[in-house]
């Protein structure tokens, strides 16, 4: 009995161990996603579009 309880503990700290490492909530990877968005935008909004010569207004 007292392997299968060392056993169990033993899983269960290396579980605390890997969500401690690897594991983010849900609301923390919902908060990165719209940061990242915002990002994004900011950047769109800064681009400055340039305009080719056969997108350009023709003399015809």
């Amino acid at each position: 009995m007292s392997r299968k309880r060392a056993a169990r503990q033993k899983a269960a700290d290396n579980a605390a161990e890997n969500r401690a490492i690897h594991g983010r909530t849900k609301g923390e990877k919902g908060r990165d996603k719209l940061e990242r968005e915002k990002s994004e935008r900011r950047f769109e909004q800064g681009r400055i579009e340039r305009l080719t010569p056969s997108q350009g207004d023709k003399d015809d």
